[in-house]
């Protein structure tokens, strides 16, 4: 398994957080709690924690080559959602 993980500086993490889940629960498993949502794809996991001024994301993918894809999927969904502030500065690091 690969993964990563970004520390993305947002004082609307939350709100990002629960428009992507509930933009992703129309087609995918999503788990929405308390400042977590996890979204479960064909070959990876995403899990979004919003914590203060943060939204931080953590990706687990079937491959290296799945990994790089999903990092694109969510940063440009996020950024979409985070319109007046995009492109949020995504700071990929292995985890």
């Amino acid at each position: 398994m690969a993964k990563t993980i970004a520390v993305v500086p947002t004082d609307s993490g939350w709100k990002y957080l629960q428009q992507l889940c509930k933009h992703w629960a129309h087609k995918l498993e999503v788990e929405l709690t308390d400042q977590k949502g996890v979204v479960k794809f064909a070959e990876a996991t995403a899990v979004m924690t919003s914590e203060g001024h943060a939204l931080t994301v953590e990706i687990e993918a079937q491959s290296d080559e799945v990994l790089e894809r999903m990092k694109g999927v969510v940063s440009s969904h996020l950024d979409r959602f985070a319109f007046r502030e995009a492109p949020l500065p995504f700071d990929w690091k292995s985890a």
